[in-house]
């Protein structure tokens, strides 16, 4: 496969930049007195949007013309299947979905053991996400720009899920910070994984499968994690005008291509 070097650095800066907002997130809750939930609640929603829209009407509808329909439902089940067992492997109080509020930083038992143990989750977790960023980069930009910039707002707050216990744990704000942006970059190592590795075998039908599974990947973590990350803060309105206006605005934008 002719890859343009300028094509794998643009996708690879992409997921760079989806793995690093875990920092946005941290400097978020070491910075601020309380979360502003409706902004999370609204932004969460229109990541889930975006995720699932791309989903179903770009890449699913591109894997079809090379896949036969046994081999999508396989992929994209498969796909979901295999962020579903990395999260599930996680135990659940050190699970990246148990977000921590800053106003959370006044329960100190094991706070420094969950909030490292979170970090190596959320670098489990984000693994498959880097590839997934990796992927729809090299395919098109039209895609990879809205799932870098998906995943990145999908990873704001795990980035303060990981610094408000540290940082509340031992009193160093530079400390949890750079366990927090150190966990995103999971991501960008996904990304090195697929050129190293996936690029050796790529063809037309590897394209179909791997595009598959990250639709799967994508709906899982926005109907396991961004949706219900949402109604955690509390707010099922705004993330569902979130949700519709992050659908809304990518079909506008692919009609507009």
């Amino acid at each position: 496969m002719e890859i343009e070097p300028s094509q794998l650095l643009i996708a690879f800066v992409l997921t760079l930049f989806a793995g690093l907002s875990t920092g946005i997130g941290s400097l978020a809750a070491l910075l601020a007195k309380r979360t502003n939930t409706s902004f999370l609640s609204v932004t969460l929603g229109f990541s889930a949007g975006v995720m699932v829209y791309i989903s179903f009407m770009e890449l699913i509808p591109g894997a079809r013309q090379i896949l036969t329909p046994l081999q999508v439902v396989l992929s994209f089940f498969g796909g979901i299947a295999l962020i579903a067992i990395i999260d599930f492997l996680i135990p659940k109080d050190e699970n990246p979905h148990e977000l921590h509020l800053t106003e959370d930083m006044d329960k100190k038992s094991r706070l420094k053991r969950m909030g490292i143990m979170i970090a190596l989750g959320i670098a489990i977790h984000n693994f498959p996400e880097g590839i997934a960023a990796f992927i729809a980069g090299m395919k098109s930009l039209d895609v990879g720009i809205p799932i870098a910039l998906a995943i990145a707002i999908h990873n704001i707050p795990e980035g303060i899920a990981v610094s408000v216990p540290i940082f509340y744990a031992t009193g160093n704000r530079k400390k949890a910070f750079w366990y927090s942006l150190l966990s995103g970059l999971a991501e960008p190592f996904g990304a090195l994984v697929a050129i190293l590795i996936l690029f050796q075998y790529w063809d037309p039908l590897l394209e179909g499968i791997v595009m598959t599974a990250v639709s799967g990947i994508m709906v899982y973590i926005s109907t396991d994690e961004l949706l219900p990350g949402a109604e955690r803060f509390g707010k099922h309105h705004l993330s569902i005008l979130g949700f519709i206006g992050g659908m809304a605005i990518m079909a506008s934008s692919l009609l507009l291509i």
